[in-house]
Protein backbone atom coordinates (compact mmCIF):
# COMPACT_ATOMS: atom_id res chain seq x y z
CA UNK A 1 0.00 0.00 0.00
CA UNK A 2 1.37 3.47 -0.91
CA UNK A 3 1.06 6.44 1.37
CA UNK A 4 0.77 9.78 0.11
CA UNK A 5 3.67 11.94 0.85
CA UNK A 6 3.86 13.83 3.76
CA UNK A 7 4.38 16.99 2.81
CA UNK A 8 0.76 16.68 1.22
CA UNK A 9 -0.55 16.22 4.55
CA UNK A 10 0.46 19.25 6.05
CA UNK A 11 -1.35 22.00 4.37
CA UNK A 12 -0.30 25.41 4.72
CA UNK A 13 -2.33 28.25 5.62
CA UNK A 14 -1.92 32.39 5.87
CA UNK A 15 -3.84 34.30 7.88
CA UNK A 16 -3.94 37.99 7.40
CA UNK A 17 -5.23 41.23 8.71
CA UNK A 18 -6.17 44.54 6.66
CA UNK A 19 -6.72 47.48 8.33
CA UNK A 20 -8.86 49.84 6.14
CA UNK A 21 -9.96 53.48 6.51
CA UNK A 22 -13.95 53.55 6.17
CA UNK A 23 -16.03 54.45 2.94
CA UNK A 24 -12.81 51.85 0.96
CA UNK A 25 -14.41 48.88 1.53
CA UNK A 26 -15.00 48.63 -2.34
CA UNK A 27 -11.61 49.12 -3.27
CA UNK A 28 -10.22 46.75 -0.60
CA UNK A 29 -12.67 43.54 -2.58
CA UNK A 30 -11.15 44.39 -5.66
CA UNK A 31 -7.79 44.44 -4.38
CA UNK A 32 -8.29 40.93 -2.38
CA UNK A 33 -9.69 39.74 -5.83
CA UNK A 34 -6.54 40.47 -7.73
CA UNK A 35 -5.15 38.91 -4.82
CA UNK A 36 -6.95 35.35 -5.24
CA UNK A 37 -6.34 35.71 -9.20
CA UNK A 38 -2.56 35.85 -8.53
CA UNK A 39 -2.47 33.07 -5.77
CA UNK A 40 -4.66 30.85 -7.97
CA UNK A 41 -1.82 30.91 -11.12
CA UNK A 42 0.68 29.61 -8.63
CA UNK A 43 1.42 25.93 -7.94
CA UNK A 44 -0.42 24.38 -4.71
CA UNK A 45 -3.15 26.94 -3.93
CA UNK A 46 -6.47 25.53 -3.02
CA UNK A 47 -8.79 28.38 -1.95
CA UNK A 48 -8.88 31.37 -0.25
CA UNK A 49 -11.46 32.56 2.73
CA UNK A 50 -13.31 36.20 3.15
CA UNK A 51 -14.13 36.53 6.45
CA UNK A 52 -16.94 38.96 7.02
CA UNK A 53 -15.12 42.48 8.21
CA UNK A 54 -15.05 44.02 11.41
CA UNK A 55 -15.79 47.60 12.14
CA UNK A 56 -13.97 48.97 14.81
CA UNK A 57 -14.38 52.14 17.15
CA UNK A 58 -11.66 53.98 15.59
CA UNK A 59 -12.77 54.87 11.81
CA UNK A 60 -11.09 51.57 10.41
CA UNK A 61 -12.54 48.13 8.95
CA UNK A 62 -10.68 45.46 9.93
CA UNK A 63 -10.81 42.44 6.89
CA UNK A 64 -9.30 39.26 7.45
CA UNK A 65 -8.80 36.34 4.82
CA UNK A 66 -7.20 32.82 5.08
CA UNK A 67 -5.61 31.17 2.12
CA UNK A 68 -4.41 27.69 1.92
CA UNK A 69 -1.70 25.67 -0.30
CA UNK A 70 -0.96 22.39 -0.67
CA UNK A 71 2.49 22.59 0.86
CA UNK A 72 4.81 24.88 3.17
CA UNK A 73 7.25 25.37 0.30
CA UNK A 74 4.32 26.13 -2.10
CA UNK A 75 3.09 28.65 0.22
CA UNK A 76 6.48 30.55 0.89
CA UNK A 77 7.18 30.44 -2.82
CA UNK A 78 3.42 32.86 -3.65
CA UNK A 79 4.84 34.66 -0.22
CA UNK A 80 8.00 35.54 -1.81
CA UNK A 81 6.73 36.16 -5.61
CA UNK A 82 7.77 39.59 -7.28
CA UNK A 83 3.28 39.82 -8.60
CA UNK A 84 2.44 39.54 -4.90
CA UNK A 85 4.78 41.86 -3.57
CA UNK A 86 3.45 44.39 -6.18
CA UNK A 87 0.38 44.22 -5.61
CA UNK A 88 0.84 44.49 -1.76
CA UNK A 89 3.21 47.88 -2.62
CA UNK A 90 -0.24 48.37 -4.92
CA UNK A 91 -2.45 48.35 -1.63
CA UNK A 92 -0.74 50.86 -0.23
CA UNK A 93 -3.28 53.39 -0.95
CA UNK A 94 -6.07 51.52 0.22
CA UNK A 95 -5.17 49.74 3.53
CA UNK A 96 -3.17 51.46 6.74
CA UNK A 97 -1.10 48.30 7.63
CA UNK A 98 -1.40 44.72 7.57
CA UNK A 99 -0.03 41.90 9.73
CA UNK A 100 -0.03 38.07 9.27
CA UNK A 101 0.03 34.39 10.74
CA UNK A 102 1.41 31.21 8.59
CA UNK A 103 1.30 27.81 9.78
CA UNK A 104 2.97 25.30 8.96
CA UNK A 105 4.90 26.97 6.65
CA UNK A 106 8.45 26.76 7.88
CA UNK A 107 8.93 30.42 8.70
CA UNK A 108 8.36 29.04 12.95
CA UNK A 109 11.51 30.07 14.95
CA UNK A 110 12.22 30.50 18.70
CA UNK A 111 9.89 33.29 19.29
CA UNK A 112 6.78 31.79 16.99
CA UNK A 113 7.77 34.52 14.91
CA UNK A 114 8.08 34.79 10.70
CA UNK A 115 11.85 35.81 9.89
CA UNK A 116 12.90 36.99 6.53
CA UNK A 117 12.66 40.09 4.65
CA UNK A 118 11.18 43.41 5.89
CA UNK A 119 7.36 42.07 5.34
CA UNK A 120 8.14 40.22 8.14
CA UNK A 121 9.48 42.47 10.73
CA UNK A 122 7.82 43.52 13.98
CA UNK A 123 5.94 40.03 13.69
CA UNK A 124 8.39 38.68 16.84
CA UNK A 125 9.45 40.22 20.23
CA UNK A 126 11.54 43.61 19.99
CA UNK A 127 15.23 42.82 19.43
CA UNK A 128 16.68 43.26 22.70
CA UNK A 129 13.93 41.12 24.15
CA UNK A 130 15.19 38.76 21.56
CA UNK A 131 18.84 39.29 22.44
CA UNK A 132 18.35 38.91 25.98
CA UNK A 133 16.06 35.47 26.06
CA UNK A 134 19.38 34.19 23.93
CA UNK A 135 21.86 35.12 26.08
CA UNK A 136 19.81 33.54 28.73
CA UNK A 137 19.72 30.25 27.19
CA UNK A 138 23.20 29.96 25.39
CA UNK A 139 25.35 31.29 28.51
CA UNK A 140 24.74 28.27 30.61
CA UNK A 141 25.28 25.51 27.93
CA UNK A 142 28.32 27.34 26.63
CA UNK A 143 29.58 27.60 30.08
CA UNK A 144 28.86 24.01 30.53
CA UNK A 145 30.04 22.49 28.20
CA UNK A 146 33.18 24.09 28.40
CA UNK A 147 33.37 22.81 32.22
CA UNK A 148 32.45 19.03 31.29
CA UNK A 149 34.91 18.80 28.52
CA UNK A 150 37.70 20.69 30.29
CA UNK A 151 37.37 18.44 33.32
CA UNK A 152 37.15 14.95 31.02
CA UNK A 153 39.75 16.39 28.43
CA UNK A 154 37.36 15.73 25.47
CA UNK A 155 38.82 17.42 22.55
CA UNK A 156 42.09 18.93 23.94
CA UNK A 157 44.25 17.67 21.42
CA UNK A 158 41.87 18.46 18.57
CA UNK A 159 42.48 21.58 16.13
CA UNK A 160 40.83 24.96 16.78
CA UNK A 161 38.70 25.02 13.58
CA UNK A 162 37.84 20.93 14.42
CA UNK A 163 37.05 22.09 17.77
CA UNK A 164 34.86 25.20 17.56
CA UNK A 165 32.86 23.39 15.10
CA UNK A 166 31.61 20.25 16.84
CA UNK A 167 31.34 22.31 19.33
CA UNK A 168 29.03 24.84 17.90
CA UNK A 169 26.97 21.82 16.29
CA UNK A 170 26.49 20.12 20.31
CA UNK A 171 25.52 23.87 21.21
CA UNK A 172 23.34 24.47 18.28
CA UNK A 173 21.43 21.66 18.82
CA UNK A 174 20.62 21.90 22.46
CA UNK A 175 20.09 25.59 22.58
CA UNK A 176 17.42 25.05 19.46
CA UNK A 177 15.77 22.09 20.53
CA UNK A 178 15.61 22.00 24.10
CA UNK A 179 16.51 25.33 25.94
CA UNK A 180 14.86 28.18 23.69
CA UNK A 181 11.52 26.47 23.60
CA UNK A 182 11.65 26.35 27.34
CA UNK A 183 12.59 29.89 27.83
CA UNK A 184 10.00 30.79 25.52
CA UNK A 185 7.29 29.05 26.96
CA UNK A 186 8.23 30.17 30.26
CA UNK A 187 8.42 33.95 29.09
CA UNK A 188 5.76 34.09 27.05
CA UNK A 189 4.12 36.90 28.84
CA UNK A 190 6.84 39.08 28.29
CA UNK A 191 8.09 37.66 24.72
CA UNK A 192 5.32 39.31 23.23
CA UNK A 193 5.20 40.29 19.36
CA UNK A 194 6.02 44.23 19.26
CA UNK A 195 2.98 44.99 18.22
CA UNK A 196 0.95 43.63 21.04
CA UNK A 197 0.72 46.45 23.94
CA UNK A 198 2.34 45.44 26.71
CA UNK A 199 2.62 47.06 30.23
CA UNK A 200 5.37 48.88 31.86
CA UNK A 201 5.24 47.05 34.87
CA UNK A 202 5.29 43.88 32.62
CA UNK A 203 8.17 44.86 31.12
CA UNK A 204 10.20 45.78 34.26
CA UNK A 205 9.24 42.12 35.44
CA UNK A 206 10.18 40.26 32.95
CA UNK A 207 13.58 42.03 32.14
CA UNK A 208 14.06 41.95 36.09
CA UNK A 209 13.59 37.97 35.64
CA UNK A 210 15.61 37.81 33.18
CA UNK A 211 18.66 39.92 34.19
CA UNK A 212 18.39 38.33 37.63
CA UNK A 213 18.76 35.12 36.48
CA UNK A 214 21.75 36.01 34.15
CA UNK A 215 23.21 37.39 37.54
CA UNK A 216 22.85 33.92 39.86
CA UNK A 217 24.13 32.29 36.48
CA UNK A 218 27.10 34.57 36.59
CA UNK A 219 28.17 33.98 40.55
CA UNK A 220 27.78 30.46 40.27
CA UNK A 221 29.87 29.75 37.43
CA UNK A 222 32.34 32.05 38.95
CA UNK A 223 32.18 29.89 41.95
CA UNK A 224 32.61 26.92 39.97
CA UNK A 225 35.09 27.44 37.31
CA UNK A 226 38.79 27.40 37.22
CA UNK A 227 40.49 30.91 37.90
CA UNK A 228 42.13 32.16 34.39
CA UNK A 229 45.82 32.91 35.51
CA UNK A 230 47.34 33.60 32.17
Amino acid sequence: MKHPSLEKLFYSSLVTEHIVPEGKDAEFKHWYQLLVEDAKQCQGFLCCDLCPPLVCKDPVVKWYYIIHFDSPNHLNKWMESSDRLKLLKSGQDIFYAYRFKSFTTGLEGWFSMQSGNAEYAGLGPSRWKQILAVVLGLYPIVMLQSLIFSRLGIMQSWSLANSMIVNNLITSTILSLVVMPFISKRLRFWLKPAYLPISLKTNIFGSAVVITLMGIMLILFGIISPVNTN
